[in-house]
């Protein structure tokens, strides 16, 4: 049996399971809200163009108007000033959307403090214990934050001095993009910075830092919950949008199971 053969049928008897690490996609999806004078992105919407009806007898379809940075998605080197001269999101080679992935959980740390940061000394800590961050892989950061994805307001946490989601330090973002063998980091939280992450120096570090290092972000995950901490398989899979600087994505988590 070949061993894309075995794979099938891992899948197919549940050996590998398949978790998806994409939360639904509707008008309802939480989005990222700057301030003004900045523009923001579009909600997700569908817009019917028949449904079995006089407009179109035996078919049902939509268009769909959605912003790049929605949901689920994708961040590519472009996205950010500091990558401006790097990969659109349709110049990410296919063979780079599959990769291993591990976990970092800060879910306790995050509940007890919603602006909770991710430190250097935290991933050298997890890597005395697991083992080295993957070569040409993901770090997937859980911090519990998508049981609020349900609603806007809990999701962005916002009061009068701003969003209050965790993310990861100026510091620990530079040492990740620089001295770290990864392609990208995946978090829930509605982009890969911190809430508060406009006043740190420089302003949204992981994006500055990421980006400019010709890596890539996926933002908005769920069930990390259901990953081991290190083993997984992640397929991301960005819409080939020419010029683009991301796209929405569905993500899925390759696991092995016992039999």
């Amino acid at each position: 049996m070949t061993l894309l053969a075995q794979l099938a049928e891992a899948v197919a008897t549940g050996t590998i399971e398949v978790v998806d690490l994409t939360a639904p996609l509707s008008h309802e999806t939480p989005i990222l809200q700057l301030p003004e004078p900045f523009n923001n992105t579009v909600r997700f919407e569908l817009r019917e163009i028949s449904r079995y009806d006089e407009r179109g007898p035996a078919w049902y379809w939509n268009d769909i108007v959605t912003g790049e940075h929605v949901g689920t998605h994708f961040d590519a080197p472009v996205h950010w000033v500091t990558g401006r001269d790097g990969e659109d999101v349709a110049q990410v080679a296919p063979q780079r959307l599959i990769a291993p992935a591990v976990v970092l959980d800060a879910s306790d740390r995050a509940a007890a403090d919603p602006d909770h940061l991710l430190q250097v000394q935290d991933v050298r800590e997890w890597e005395a214990k697991y083992g080295p961050l993957p070569d040409g892989g993901w770090l997937l950061y859980r911090t519990g934050w998508d049981a609020r994805s349900g609603g806007q307001a809990e999701f962005l946490n916002a009061n009068e001095t701003g969003p209050h989601t965790p993310g990861v330090s100026a510091e620990c973002a530079k040492w990740l993009a620089e001295q770290t063998p990864l392609r990208g980091i995946g978090v829930e939280t509605v982009g890969t910075d911190a809430g508060a992450a406009h006043g740190f120096d420089p302003p949204f570090p992981c994006h500055s830092y990421m980006l400019g290092a010709g890596k890539y972000g996926l933002t908005q995950l769920r069930n990390l919950d259901r990953l081991p901490t290190r083993g997984a398989v992640l397929i991301a899979a960005p819409l080939p949008i020419v010029g683009g600087s991301g796209s929405p994505v569905r993500v899925l988590a390759l696991v092995e199971r016992e039999g």
